[in-house]
């Protein structure tokens, strides 16, 4: 799998590699049989039921950091962050910072676009419980690090949503430019930053969650206060 993320020449071509992975036989498992089984919402539809890759455009300026698709979110419509509660928070937020050209994300032929942004996670495939393990995010991790090294000309900043794409960056920071992470790693928090030589940016931000949204621990604002800073920090008017 590493062998095959390495030799993607472009980002279509990593796309079209990463939907085609099975090196995680509980991912797998998991993925598939959500696909087959369906909520009840969503039983007239055809899941995707694969690992979902990346969405943006190739000369990124920022990169949004996500965990992994959610179960009837990316899981089901085949484009990460679409078609659920998190997508919906998220992808408002980027339409209020210019950075997408509509508020919503509902299915791959929607018509959504975005400016400047890539988005893509840690792990690719729906996790139980939405908690892959270590050893699956590390077998993950060539898929993440191919993708930051085609958009590497252009990338100025990382917004990492949650503590396990922070802490996915790190090994990435070694990984694609060489650079030994920080020791202590720098803790993550909500508008945490951290910057080095050479590379990009690193903002924290808690993840879009249900979790986190619903309870008020992440509010609009609080997002417009990111990808403010973020647009800052890459230039993008």
């Amino acid at each position: 799998m590493a062998a095959r993320a390495r030799r993607a020449a472009d980002l279509p071509d990593l796309d079209g590699a990463i939907g085609g992975c099975f090196a995680c036989p509980r991912l797998v498992a998991w993925r598939e049989e959500v696909a087959r089984t369906k909520r009840a919402a969503f039983r007239d539809q055809e899941y995707w039921g694969r690992p979902v890759p990346g969405l943006g455009v190739s000369d990124a300026r920022i990169a949004i950091l996500g965990l992994a698709p959610a179960a009837h979110g990316g899981n089901r419509t085949g484009r990460i962050f679409t078609g659920d509660r998190s997508g919906d928070v998220l992808f408002a937020a980027l339409h209020r910072a210019g950075l997408a050209n509509q508020p919503t994300s509902l299915a791959r032929d929607d018509g959504l676009t975005l400016r400047a942004t890539r988005i893509f996670s840690a792990v690719r495939c729906a996790p139980p419980d939405n908690k892959p393990t270590p050893g699956e995010r590390d077998t993950c991790a060539p898929w993440l690090h191919r993708e930051l090294d085609l958009i590497r000309p252009t990338l100025r900043v990382v917004v990492a949503l949650g503590a396990f794409a922070w802490a996915a960056w790190w090994p990435a920071l070694h990984a694609v430019y060489g650079v030994r992470p920080p020791s202590p790693r720098p803790a993550f928090g909500h508008g945490a930053h951290w910057s080095g030589t050479a590379v990009p940016e690193v903002l924290g931000c808690y993840h879009v969650s249900q979790q986190n949204t619903f309870t008020g621990r992440l509010t609009p604002q609080m997002l417009d206060e990111v990808f403010t800073r973020a647009k800052q920090v890459a230039g993008v008017d």
